[in-house]
């Protein structure tokens, strides 16, 4: 009869225990240095608790008043504009994005990169900040407004100097020979010009192409283009919406222009205008690039430069288009583009306050009826010898002025 014999349990080798222990100490080194190098962990985010936000923003002003004063101001070199967002106010500097109170200036939210900002500005109804990474602008993140909560991230190919423009549904990120469109989730749905990844080359209309200047609205995004085969700008009108694949841009138009050194305006649904120099004269252009108006335009040569970020100094009440020349502000048809009269010696396009036009002018405010492009008064107010331009915005009856790098906040007085 066989006997079962028992088979003496193995045992463990010195050797192999130091192996194992060296091996888990190796993996957990490996996931602290990726947690080191990794967003999360070179990022600090102070957030609101969405029970203890407060109110939301503060109520509209009814009438304009007779002064205004400096409520608060902040450094703020990554805003070329005020940017209003949620229930106060957004300011970006150096590697921080904050979230303030539009009344007092308080931070109620704050996030910080160790990576310095290209560009801050609203989308979604959120924040949007965009880092630089080596060469290119990829570290994109979109920030609940009230709570200053991450709602996405992603890594896109933007240049330094991108500016963002939204239509209200899409944003793109501007550059000079690449533009890329995304929607609130932050996926993308159009790029446009020099794309890096090599499977995608060939796809792009025109390649090698210097862009100058943009405008947006739902549906068309134009873009002004120098392009090697061509003697003079160019006009496109591209679909960006992404209903297709987003490496293969769809046009609704793209034509030569009579002459170089123009400046894209603005695009309607079914208009384009395009300032042009020598002499100066604005162009209305339809959907199918064809001209239907050539308008004279008093205002000299040099305002008709792009700015350098390509992105045209204009604001809107919803029924007019107010662009900024450089040195007066044109008002156009919201729907035509038509002019409808000029305002000089401005500083900016001004903003929309109580349902009349504030416009920034050297010594203080001048308030404007918009119906009738009529100067009513001019508001005193003292700049501290600021004589650059000035973006304005408004959340709720504060006043939001860019000045250069920084960021002023009036408040009305009675």
């Amino acid at each position: 009869m066989l006997r079962p014999h028992s088979v003496p349990p193995e045992r463990r080798r010195r050797g192999d225990l130091v192996a194992a222990v060296t091996l888990v100490v190796a993996l957990v080194a490996t996931a602290a240095l990726y947690w080191r190098q990794s967003a999360a962990a070179n990022t600090e985010s102070i957030t609101v608790d969405p029970g203890t936000a407060g109110a939301g923003a503060p109520a509209a002003p009814a009438v304009v008043p007779g002064r205004f004063t400096e409520a608060w101001r902040a450094a703020s070199d990554s805003t070329p504009v005020p940017v209003v967002a949620g229930p106060g106010v957004v300011t970006g500097d150096g590697s921080a994005v904050v979230g303030r109170d539009a009344e007092t200036g308080r931070p109620r939210w704050s996030y910080t990169r160790d990576l310095p900002l290209c560009t801050v500005g609203e989308g979604f109804g959120r924040a949007l900040a965009l880092y630089r990474d080596d060469d290119y602008c990829s570290q994109l993140t979109a920030l609940d407004a009230t709570t200053g909560e991450r709602a996405a991230q992603r890594n896109p190919d933007a240049r330094p100097g991108t500016r963002f423009l939204t239509n209200g549904t899409l944003v793109v990120m501007t550059g000079t020979d690449y533009l890329e469109v995304f929607r609130s989730d932050l996926v993308k749905t159009l790029e446009y010009g020099e794309i890096r990844a090599p499977e995608q080359a060939g796809r792009q209309p025109r390649p090698g192409c210097a862009y100058s200047s943009f405008a947006m609205t739902i549906g068309r995004l134009a873009v002004l283009e120098r392009c090697p085969t061509d003697s003079t700008d160019r006009l496109t009108v591209l679909e960006p919406d992404g209903a297709g694949d987003a490496s293969e841009p769809r046009e609704h138009f793209s034509v030569p222009l009579s002459t170089s050194g123009a400046q894209l305006l603005a695009v309607s649904a079914d208009r384009a205008l395009v300032a042009l120099p020598g002499p100066p004269r604005l162009q209305i252009l339809d959907t199918a690039g064809s001209q239907v108006s050539l308008i004279p335009l008093d205002v000299p040569d040099a305002d008709l430069a792009a700015p350098p970020d390509g992105v045209p100094r204009t604001a809107t009440d919803g029924r007019r288009i107010y662009w900024w020349t450089g040195s007066r502000t044109v008002a156009l048809d919201r729907t035509d583009l038509a002019p409808l009269w000029t305002l000089g010696r401005t500083l900016g396009p001004g903003a929309d306050y109580a349902g009349r036009l504030l416009l920034p002018v050297p010594d203080g405010l001048l308030e404007v009826d918009p119906d009738r492009g009529v100067a009513l008064r001019t508001i005193p107010l003292d700049r501290g010898g600021w004589t650059g331009p000035v973006a304005l915005a408004t959340q709720g009856p504060v006043l939001l002025e860019q000045r250069g790098t920084e960021l002023v906040a009036l408040r009305p007085l009675p």
